[in-house]
């Protein structure tokens, strides 16, 4: 059997084309016992329709936007070339990307950035953002005037985001507890734990997974209080340094964001390589030297290429109202130490 058309929805509806045409671009101007009619003659049918042959008939083109912290990061750097890599492979399907970079720490920044997204009018936007009740309401605004949102490698759960793209965070954190007590083996001792910011969602749910794993299977290992390096590798030294002065029992450092620059540097420093367990995450530059020269031991990495495809991808199927595919939207936790570096 042939597959179904418009004409034979228009025909079972009792409808005309035009009507079927406003119904499935769900345009104003059909009243409510019409449409519900036109979309049950779809459900009897079985349509599916050709969304790419629509927008191609339409020239229908996309405007997406990644809104990332301006940070020194290397990874957001890497995460930024990922993503305009991606970009480039989309424009075949007439989707355009930019990235605009935020202070984490400028409200008024964060606000005007969010103002200009309304006022290019963008179909959706990817947002990697500290979870706060300012950037709820701002994304609130946006799902107000029909954009796509989904939350990137730190999620917004209590915000109305359609979709959170990145690693369980929880299980990152269990994994850097369980790698931190192999490597560690019989020593006991404090755990220093360094985070960019607890207002970040992965930040709290990385520690939370740590905390657990290290209670649940390695007791000799204590886990200290939170600092937070703020994304910057220099405060994040001086809070490390800070840290172990006060401390003299700590066998080990637990890196759960940016600043692992930092982290070795002070590691380097006071002769602490093979002496202090090291796990970090995301694979950069950096991380990559560091792991060669043995200042830390291993790092937990979620693929940048991966993270921004599926952002991308993800938000161009929120513009089309159409599902996606869990399973290839599915960002692995990614386990790398120096004798497997890619």
């Amino acid at each position: 059997m042939s597959k179904p058309t418009v004409h034979d929805i228009a025909r079972e509806a009792g409808v005309s084309l035009a009507t079927v045409d406003r119904v499935l671009n769900e345009r104003a101007g059909v009243r409510e016992v019409t449409v519900k009619r036109v979309r049950e003659a779809v459900s009897r049918l079985g349509y599916v329709r050709d969304i790419s042959a629509a927008n191609l008939a339409r020239q229908r083109r996309y405007r997406c936007a990644f809104l990332l912290p301006d940070t020194p990061s290397q990874f957001l750097k890497v995460l930024q070339d990922a993503i305009d890599e991606a970009a480039l492979g989309l424009k075949l399907d007439r989707c355009e990307i930019q990235v605009l970079r935020v202070p984490v720490s400028d409200p008024v920044a964060l606000v005007n950035v969010f103002r200009r997204l309304e006022r290019i009018a963008v179909d959706g936007v990817a947002v990697m953002g500290n979870e706060t009740p300012m950037m709820r309401d701002l994304i609130a605004r946006l799902k107000a005037r029909r954009m796509a949102v989904v939350a990137l490698i730190t999620d917004q759960p209590n915000s109305e985001r359609d979709h959170f793209i990145g690693i369980d965070n929880m299980a990152a954190g269990r994994t850097a507890a369980v790698l931190m007590g192999r490597f560690a083996g019989p020593r006991r001792g404090s755990v220093a734990v360094v985070v960019n910011s607890m207002q970040a969602r992965d930040m709290v749910e990385r520690r939370i997974g740590f905390d657990q794993v290290l209670a649940e299977q390695f007791p000799g290992l204590t886990a200290l209080p939170t600092v937070e390096g703020r994304d910057d590798h220099e405060v994040t030294a001086r809070v490390i340094a800070q840290c172990l002065d006060s401390h003299a029992d700590v066998v080990g450092i637990y890196c759960a964001g940016a600043g692992l620059r930092g982290v070795s540097q002070v590691v380097a420093e006071r002769g602490l390589a093979g002496r202090q367990v090291v796990v970090g995450h995301d694979l950069t530059p950096h991380s990559r030297a560091a792991l060669e020269a043995g200042t830390i031991d291993a790092i937990i990495n979620q693929n940048a290429g991966h993270l921004a495809r599926s952002a991308a991808r993800v938000l161009k199927a929120q513009c089309d109202g159409v599902g996606v595919i869990a399973s290839q939207e599915k960002i692995r936790i990614e386990i790398v130490i120096k004798e497997n570096l890619p």
